[in-house]
């Protein structure tokens, strides 16, 4: 976790391991075109698992058939939902408990979302492990570019605090440092944005990202 700021206004980074997992159960559930806009594709890669992703046998007279295919594209259209409302539930620091809503063996959580709650006991040990790499990259990412990402923010705020003859105003921001596959970032929840792991490697890239956003902020 890295924060920078000051008593007025604070910006905190992280790479959250329960945003991963969802975001691994996701890409494992060949659900990645959930969510308007839907987020990019997780790096490396994770390959849909057919327990959790495939449809069943569809049988081989036309009228079963249709209404195989009918009742997968149910099944999957309410995964989907249950999903997208697990990772907003997730985004929301505020709201989220503190021991998170991911508990094996059981995932008691997700009792009343049954489908989804089997697509995450059959994808949890891979999204899990995933999940905690993605965590030491991070940390090890951190650990030697923690001085230029301190400046990356710190000044950009101060540079517009320059160009208003004032200090900032009160804000928060959470940014999550995700591995998405496309460089980019994406307003996830309240005060928080998902950064691609590729855009907050590039100094440059992202403080000319951040810049505006600054500018409203302050």
């Amino acid at each position: 976790m890295l924060v920078e700021g000051t008593l007025r206004w604070q910006v905190t980074e992280g790479c959250p391991w329960d945003l991963l997992v969802a975001l691994a159960v996701r890409d494992l559930a060949g659900l990645e075109d959930v969510g308007d806009p839907a987020l990019p594709r997780l790096v490396p890669a994770l390959e849909p698992v057919p327990a959790a992703a495939a449809a069943p046998a569809m049988p081989s007279s036309p009228a079963p058939a249709r209404a195989a295919d009918a009742a997968e594209r149910t099944r999957r259209d309410t995964v989907a939902a249950q999903w997208l409302a697990w990772f907003r539930a997730a985004a929301d620091r505020e709201r989220l408990p503190r021991d998170g809503l991911l508990q094996p063996p059981h995932f008691a959580a997700f009792d009343r979302a049954v489908e989804l709650q089997d697509v995450i006991l059959a994808t949890y040990d891979e999204a899990s492990a995933w999940a905690r790499e993605r965590v030491h990259e991070f940390e090890r990412s951190d650990a030697g570019r923690h001085a230029l990402r301190v400046a990356d923010v710190v000044d950009t705020v101060q540079q517009r605090e320059h160009e208003l003859h004032r200090r900032s105003g009160s804000f928060r921001l959470e940014l999550d440092v995700l591995p998405f596959a496309t460089s980019g970032a994406w307003i996830i929840g309240p005060h928080t944005i998902a950064v691609s792991s590729a855009l907050r490697d590039d100094s440059a890239a992202f403080r000319q990202w951040f810049r505006p956003l600054a500018a409203a902020l302050v």
